[in-house]
């Protein structure tokens, strides 16, 4: 019996995974056709009125009430509805992506774009040593690693498809059309990232994720398993981590900041302390939650411990 159900039931789902995929792309094909600011407001509009009926939304709200205890719920609610019309932008950019990302070194000033630290990536792009960028789903950090490329500055970036394969193949053709080499986080990847390191190269990692067995840690005061992959190679090639940002802007603007280089905690032996490093990246991630709470995705199940 259990022959005959185990690859029905894989096969209804990758059926729904096919239709969901197939409506999602629809609709994108759409939005389109609209004018960039157009598709990305009434996104958002829809997003805000939709987001608070699903499932996930309870998840943000309970999350956001251990996050912030002396907040009122109105309060709470209104980050979270801003949280559902950022996570809808950031679907819709991926299909402006081209028209929206109009930085230009030369003339910095003009179009949507900022960037805070153009000397950073200038010093960087010159030094031939590897780095490590990190940052958190804050605004769209896709932009990111476009920025990078703007200066010259190559940088490989690690990423976690969506599970809907059909999804993650479209998504992973924009990306990589426009953001250069991309790994996907599956088993193995901790090498492919050394390798590039080893070569000199850059990489790029998102740090505010769960990770099963990960490193314990806090994350807005409460216990959560941090990935140690960027410590660990910090540790490993002595390289310098930089952390990076894409904040949203009124009126369809978007700002990247990269600051200067941590200084990452030491153990005796004057290695890279994996344990506080992982905790350091969590305190820098937590700090620009704060500024605005509602650019992070709280639906997010980051605080799941394994075991518990």
């Amino acid at each position: 019996m259990k022959k005959i159900l185990f690859p029905l039931l894989r096969g209804l789902k990758q059926a729904q995974y096919w239709l969901i995929a197939k409506v999602v792309l629809a609709l994108l094909a759409l939005l389109r056709l609209l004018p960039a600011d157009a598709a990305l407001n009434f996104a958002d509009r829809t997003a805000r009125t939709i987001g608070p009926w699903v499932g996930r939304h309870r998840v943000a709200m309970d999350n956001l009430r251990k996050a912030y205890p002396d907040k009122p719920d109105a309060e709470l609610e209104t980050i979270a509805r801003d949280m559902w019309g950022n996570m809808a932008r950031l679907a819709v950019e991926y299909i402006f992506i081209d028209r929206l990302f109009d930085f230009d070194p030369q003339d910095p000033q003009v179009g949507r774009v900022e960037v805070n630290g153009i000397d950073i990536f200038v010093r960087l792009r010159e030094e031939r040593k590897p780095h490590i960028f990190f940052t958190g789903h804050l605004g769209n950090f896709e932009f990111l690693p476009i920025g990078a490329a703007a200066f010259d500055l190559q940088v490989s970036a690690l990423f976690r498809p969506p599970n809907n394969p059909y999804l993650a193949e479209q998504l992973f053709s924009a990306r990589r059309a426009t953001m250069g080499e991309l790994l996907a986080s599956k088993a193995g990847v901790a090498f492919a990232l050394a390798r590039i390191l080893e070569r000199g190269g850059n990489i790029g990692v998102l740090v505010d994720q769960k990770f099963h067995r990960g490193v314990q840690t806090t994350f807005f005061g409460r216990e959560c398993e941090t990935s140690p992959l960027v410590p660990k190679l910090a540790r490993q090639y002595e390289c310098d981590v930089y952390p990076a940002r894409c904040i949203r802007l009124p009126g369809n603007r978007f700002r990247l900041d990269i600051f200067e280089r941590l200084d990452l905690p030491r153990a005796p032996d004057g290695r890279v302390d994996v344990a506080a490093t992982a905790q350091l990246l969590n305190d820098t991630v937590e700090g620009w939650v704060r500024e605005d709470p509602g650019q992070w995705m709280w639906f997010h199940k980051r605080w799941k411990i394994v075991g518990r």
